[in-house]
């Protein structure tokens, strides 16, 4: 089945060993609608046996360069990096392939490296918890097919695919009521210059948060460092050195979450016996026996693959906006418990 050696793979021999014609492989390639199982399967069969590769220069000429711009903020937070992963599965049985950068210290820093991929000819942008102002962002999908991810707030010319923080909140803040805790300190982070209602996810969780806590008539707490280990670490110190030390402590994201159980660990404090530890995101991390640890699970896997569905829609021609909100589910384990009475 395998083209001659002395000539580039063409589209023409991709058709003729599928049995189609080149439009429809052309469809495959552009995974555009109404392509069959069938028919995918015959062409993507014979794509893997001629190990057919589409010209890049010809494909950008022909307005396609088969490839995705992903912007991720933070490259070392493991839920964003989970959402990459969800990217990458979904494009995976299609002809597009992601280029993954990373998004940088400033909403400055972002643009650049969005700039860059454009200039590149990507055919569409996943932008994953960016910091630039929403004007811009409005401008940027009105030029490219744009996906926005864990920013609230919605647009008119990109869409966007969030999970519902507020319920997510509400949802730690009832389980932790429930067993019994009146005290409970929320690790935050910054909000990046962004206002209600276009706020990145961690904003709208303390929101939630806030509401929630009122609505039990309990006073929120928030000490506010950064969603990284060092940054849990750094607000846990702070919450128990104050002078009514918190029962339980819920950590705005994972990541965040071990360093809290760091700081508890190096001040003896048994968990949850003497604090109750909780965090967001439900990452790979929150799993393992010896961590267990209560939180929200708001699939990083399956949001980048929405994401990235809702592109590919993009590109075939969509225009009308999609705000996809993904509900939140509370994972109770072993770091949550009723408080200690006080001896």
């Amino acid at each position: 089945m395998a083209a001659p050696e002395s000539r580039r793979v063409t589209i023409q021999d991709v058709a003729k060993v599928a049995g189609v014609s080149v439009s429809a492989v052309s469809k495959v390639l552009r995974a555009a609608y109404g392509v069959s199982p069938q028919m995918r399967q015959r062409v993507t069969e014979a794509i893997d046996a001629l190990g057919y590769r589409p010209h890049a220069g010809a494909r950008a000429m022909r307005g396609r360069s088969f490839t995705i711009g992903v912007l991720i903020a933070d490259l070392a937070s493991p839920f964003q990096r989970e959402i990459a992963g969800g990217i990458g599965a979904e494009l995976d049985p299609s002809p597009y392939q992601e280029v993954l950068i990373g998004g940088g210290p400033s909403a400055a820093r972002q643009r650049r490296g969005v700039e860059a991929l454009v200039d590149r000819q990507v055919d569409g942008l996943v932008l994953v918890a960016p910091w630039m102002e929403t004007s811009w962002l409005e401008a940027l999908g009105a030029r490219i097919p744009t996906v926005v991810v864990a920013r609230h707030g919605g647009g008119d010319s990109f869409d966007t695919i969030v999970n519902d923080d507020h319920e997510g909140a509400r949802l730690m803040v009832d389980h932790l009521v429930g067993l019994g805790h009146r005290r409970i300190v929320l690790t935050g982070h910054p909000a990046m210059g962004l206002t209600s209602p276009h706020v990145l996810a961690h904003t709208a969780r303390c929101e939630g948060y806030a509401a929630a806590m009122r609505r039990h008539g309990l006073e929120p707490d928030v000490v506010e460092t950064s969603y990284t280990e060092e940054g849990g670490y750094e607000a846990a110190l702070l919450a128990l050195a104050g002078r009514e030390p918190p029962t339980a402590v819920f950590a705005g994201a994972d990541i965040a979450a071990l360093g809290v159980l760091r700081a508890a660990e190096e001040r003896g404090l048994h968990v949850p016996g003497r604090l109750s530890v909780t965090g967001y995101d439900n990452t790979f991390v929150s799993t393992i026996g010896r961590v267990a640890l209560t939180t929200i699970d708001q699939s990083g896997h399956r949001t980048g693959s929405i994401g990235a569905r809702l592109l590919l829609e993009r590109i075939e021609g969509r225009r009308r906006p999609v705000h996809y909100i993904i509900a939140p589910r509370l994972m109770p384990r072993a770091t949550s418990g009723r408080p200690r009475p006080p001896s």
